[in-house]
C-alpha cells in the first residue's frame, strides 16, 4: 500500500485539496441559517368589535323578558338572540343597580332542552331577580 503523492516521473500533485474549502462553506452556511430572521406567518383577520353602548341600550333598567318560541327561538326583550349574546345581557343586567327583574315566558310547545338549556344560562350569570310569566293561562290544564 503506497500513497499516490504525484506521479512516478516526480511532476508536483495536480489535483486540488477541496477538504478545507468544504468546511469553510459549511461553517458559511451554518453562519448563514443562524442569521436569518424567524419568520412569522401572520393572517390579518378583522374581527367585529365588541360595542358596550349597543348592550347597555338592549337591557332595560327596571325589566327585561326572555321568552322562548314553539320553534326553539329565543328572544330577548322580542329580539332573537344566541346563547353568548345571552349571557352578555344578563351579564350587563347584573352589572346595574338595583338589578331588574327578569321575566322568563316559555312557549308551551317549546322543547324542554332548550327551556333548560336557557335556564342554565340564566343560573350561571347569578341572576337574583327573576320570575315565570305566563304560567297562569295553563292552570286549567292540570
Amino acid at each position: 500500500m503506497s500513497m499516490s503523492g504525484g506521479s512516478d516521473d516526480g511532476e508536483p500533485m495536480m489535483e486540488m485539496n477541496t477538504t478545507p474549502l468544504i468546511d469553510v462553506l459549511l461553517v458559511l452556511l451554518i453562519m448563514f441559517i443562524i442569521t436569518i430572521p424567524i419568520q412569522t406567518h401572520a393572517v390579518k383577520v378583522d374581527l367585529p368589535q365588541n360595542d358596550p353602548n349597543q348592550t347597555q341600550q338592549l337591557v332595560e333598567p327596571d325589566k327585561n323578558k326572555i321568552t322562548i318560541d314553539a320553534a326553539g327561538v329565543v328572544a330577548w326583550n322580542g329580539t332573537p338572540v344566541d346563547d353568548l349574546t345571552l349571557r352578555q345581557y344578563l351579564d350587563a343586567t347584573t352589572a346595574i343597580k338595583p338589578e331588574p327583574e327578569l321575566h322568563f315566558q316559555p312557549d308551551a310547545q317549546a322543547r324542554y332542552e332548550v327551556v333548560d338549556r336557557i335556564l342554565a344560562v340564566i343560573k350561571r350569570s347569578q341572576i337574583s331577580k327573576l320570575g315565570f310569566i305566563g304560567n297562569e293561562q295553563y292552570r286549567n290544564d292540570f
